[in-house]
Parts: structure tokens; sequence; C-alpha cells
């Protein structure tokens, strides 16, 4: 199994990541019901943004933890709704590559996670 090598490759990542998370039962819903979710804007978007931070590409502009935080709002966002999202992610991974960039992959996925969730416990915490 090869290795995460470039947009090609991120393309078919996201896009089968996708196809997970839109039927999933515990995350699914807020790209189905909370969101309006269209593939041929976000999926797009979502290819920029893991070029960006796999191979330091500029192609992504935007602010996902403004995009999370102003989800969260909508719907609360729980630590297990990250948790299902990384599963999902490392699956997919998995399934389709092996390698440096794949593990890269899956560690930098950890890591917004957990900023995320952190981000938002803190904006709960300022609220209350």
């Amino acid at each position: 199994m090869q290795d995460i090598q470039n947009r090609e490759d991120i393309t078919l990542l996201v896009n089968e990541f996708y196809k997970k998370v839109i039927p999933d039962r515990m995350i699914g819903h807020f790209f189905t019901r909370v969101v309006h979710f269209s593939w041929e804007s976000h999926i797009p978007i979502m290819i920029n943004f893991w070029e960006s931070v796999l191979f330091a590409e500029p192609s992504y502009k935007g602010n996902p933890m403004i995009k999370h935080l102003d989800l969260d709002a909508l719907y609360p966002l729980d630590p297990l709704h990250f948790d299902r999202w990384l599963y999902l992610w490392q699956e997919t991974v998995r399934q389709n590559f092996a390698g440096d960039k794949a593990n890269e992959a899956i560690d930098r996925a950890q890591s917004i996670a957990k900023i995320m969730k952190a981000k938002i416990a803190a904006r709960r915490g300022s609220e209350g």
C-alpha cells in the first residue's frame, strides 16, 4: 500500500472519509440536519485544508476553529463526536494508505481535534 503522496491521494482520502461520515449515526446528522452540506462545495475545501496541513501548500483559506465554534453553537459538539470523527478518519487513512504521511494525517487530525475540544470547552466555560 502506498503513502499519501499528492493532491490526488488527498482527494481520494477525503472522498472516502466523507462517504463514511455522511451516513454515520453519531456524526452524520451534523452534515444532514445541522448544516447544509454540499459535496460540491465542502469537499474541495477539505481537500485544500488537508493539502495545506500535509504538504504546506497554501491552497486553504479559512479558519476551521471558527467554523467548529459556529457549529457548536448550532448543535453542541461532544468529545464523543470528535472521537468518532477521529476513528473514521484513522480507519479511512489505514484502509487506503501506509507510510509517514499517512501517520502524519492521523497525528495531525488528533492534534486538531484536541485543540478544538479544548477551545470549545473553554468557550463554554466562559459563557457560564
